[in-house]
């Protein structure tokens, strides 16, 4: 047994006599092989011990030591019957407790913030029982500590595929213990070391804390398949009881490699192209080289831009690409097709004069690269389809402006247009052309005449009686209309007529005129309006009363009760003035005069 405490050598001298003499121990002591625990944490270790006759009368005594190697036992905790003692000057004076007695048959060792530098050793436990004997044990304390994050990095130039093998990442994972792993993957495939075709390179470096760092080297021969792949290194490091693992991000590498094949594109690639527009035509390889360029019309560009381009840029435009230092050279071609419309030709051209009545016909065409499309437009509805426009029977509301819009169906906004001035030559046409009556008690008024006509027509105004109000020098054209008005001057019922002429014939229109004469109430009676409802009633009445009063004077007459009558008698020419109530009408047959009384009777004529 080695030596465990200088300062002992009787116990160590009773032991050794002991054991000479074949004494046997009879405590036995278990142990765990080893303890975990992260850098930092806390770690407990137990010892745990039986004998034969534990607790007899003897005395225990308890030691603990750390062992660096086989040779090299420090004690840092001792126990007897009378006290126990933490050692002092040692790495673990302030960091580790011991639990009391042991009574249970089990000392645990509790070693705070652990370290790697003293704690990545053994420890050992010592248990002696005076008249029993001793018995020892120990355990291995494992220290673990996760790594950072790991990092990758890839070069930053491109690699050619016809180099040697070189490098074409690297990965570092730091600080960690025990020593992590790294493990490259292409695609998802672990890479291992092939000759002159991939090589790992580890460098661990220790740090003075005793964490460890790794780098590690990816070299390849890359191949052109390799533009496309996905790098990763994955890192391994062990923990109290497990194997974890870290990934890092992907990465891809710039692979350089000549061109087998080259081609050309032309922008806007879809639909066709037409004057006017701006034209990119592009020259692209499948090689990667730093050293290729590439010229487009022996221009050195690999992209060339037409701007504003017309039907003359209508050819072949070559693309060449050239490789010096793989002695690679390449071309091809392609066509561009600019497509055209013409400016649109109508015939007759301008500004045509048709007859009334007449017929006419125009048609409108253009020359273009694709087929059109023809169409004619009047007031911005369309007329008729075709390059063809025919009209029949031509009238006033057939003038106007034409427009025939030539397009392109196959090219969307690709269209031209023009248009024709179509003039009615005729006789005037009045446009409102029945007969006009209006009442009014308007002393003066306005009357307009509306004309269409080509040429612009003489218009007059005039009355039933041939009088001549006013002629054509008070009339205004708007458009292909002529307007003219009149003030005329309303004493009773007028007729008034509007007439046109020109070369081609005449027209005109009737106006009739109803003047109601309105009096003008005087001021007295406007003011006692508001009474004459009282004032008819009061009239009424008295008409009544009269008629009733000359009833009963005329039956008192007649029966002799006035004027000592009795009987009947003539009147004479005098009474028959005085006491007789006569109306005299007049009758559109007869121009005699009737005379009645006032009870209706019919007179002679000597009774008059």
């Amino acid at each position: 047994m080695a030596v465990r405490d200088a300062a002992s050598p009787l116990l160590l001298g009773l032991l050794c006599l002991l054991h000479t003499w074949g004494a046997r121990a009879a405590v036995e002591v278990n142990m765990e092989d080893k303890v975990e625990a992260f850098l930092g944490d806390t770690a407990q270790i137990t010892c745990m011990f039986k004998s034969d006759d534990f607790g007899g009368s003897g005395g225990m005594t308890v030691e603990w030591h750390y062992v660096k190697n086989s040779k090299d036992y420090q004690q840092i905790y001792n126990q007897d019957s009378l006290q126990s003692t933490v050692v002092k000057n040692t790495p673990y004076s302030e960091r580790i407790t011991v639990d009391t007695t042991g009574n249970n048959g089990e000392v645990v060792l509790t070693i705070r913030d652990v370290q790697l530098s003293d704690d990545e050793v053994a420890f050992n436990c010592y248990v002696k029982i005076i008249g029993e004997g001793s018995g020892e044990g120990s355990t291995k304390l494992k220290v673990f500590k996760t790594p950072e994050d790991p990092i990758i990095q890839g070069v930053g130039q491109g690699i050619s595929v016809g180099d040697e093998m070189t490098k074409i990442a690297s990965c570092e994972v730091k600080n960690g213990y025990p020593k992590p792993k790294i493990t490259w993957y292409r695609d998802k495939m672990p890479l291992h070391n092939i000759p002159n075709v991939v090589k790992v390179d580890h460098t661990i470096t220790s740090q003075s804390s005793g964490l460890f760092s790794v780098n590690s080297d990816l070299n390849m021969k890359v191949e052109k398949k390799d533009k496309d792949a996905v790098f990763y290194c994955e890192v391994t490091f062990l923990v109290p009881g497990a194997e974890k693992m870290l990934e890092t991000n992907d990465i891809n590498i710039t692979v350089l490699y000549p061109p087998t094949t080259v081609n050309m594109l032309v922008k806007p690639s879809e639909g066709k192209i037409k004057e006017g527009d701006t034209v990119e035509i592009l020259c692209t390889s499948d090689g990667n080289s730093e050293s290729q360029y590439f010229t487009i019309d022996n221009k050195d560009v690999s992209r060339l831009k037409l701007e504003n381009v017309t039907r003359h840029d209508t050819r072949f435009y070559e693309c060449s690409v050239e490789d010096f230092e793989n002695f690679v050279k390449l071309s091809t071609n392609i066509s561009v097709e600019v497509n055209y419309l013409d400016e649109v030709v109508i015939e007759p051209t301008g500004s045509v004069l048709v007859d009334w009545k007449k017929e006419f016909s125009a048609t409108c065409n253009a020359s273009s690269s694709l087929g059109i499309k023809t169409t004619w437009f009047k007031n911005g509805k369309e007329v008729v389809k075709g390059y063809h426009l025919s009209l029949k029977a031509v009238t006033y509301d057939t003038a106007g402006t034409y427009d025939c819009v030539v397009t392109v169906p196959e090219i969307q906004g690709m269209q031209a247009n023009s248009s024709l001035q179509v003039t009615v030559q005729g006789p005037p046409e009045i446009i409102e052309k029945q007969l006009n009556e209006e009442e009014t008690d308007e002393r003066e008024l306005e009357l307009t005449c509306q004309v269409r006509s080509y040429p612009t027509p003489n218009i007059t105004w005039g009355t039933t009686n041939g009088k001549i109000i006013s002629s054509s020098n008070h009339m205004t054209n708007v458009g292909a209309k002529s307007v003219a008005k009149v003030q005329v001057n309303i004493t009773s019922n007028t007729t008034v007529f509007c007439n046109a002429s020109n070369e081609f014939g005449k027209d005109s229109a009737t106006y009739i005129i109803k003047f109601t004469k309105t009096e003008t109430p005087k001021p007295q009676e406007k003011a006692q309006k508001g009474s004459y409802g009282v004032v008819i009633a009061v009239i009424i009445i008295c008409i009544l009363l009269l008629a009733i009063l000359g009833s009963v004077l005329y039956f008192l007459y007649k029966k002799g009760k006035i004027c000592n009558r009795s009987g009947k008698k003539d009147f004479t020419k005098e009474k028959s003035s005085k006491d007789k109530i006569v109306v005299e009408m007049k009758s559109d047959n007869t121009e005699e005069a009737i005379l009645l009384g006032v009870n209706g009777e019919k007179q002679l004529p000597n009774d008059q």
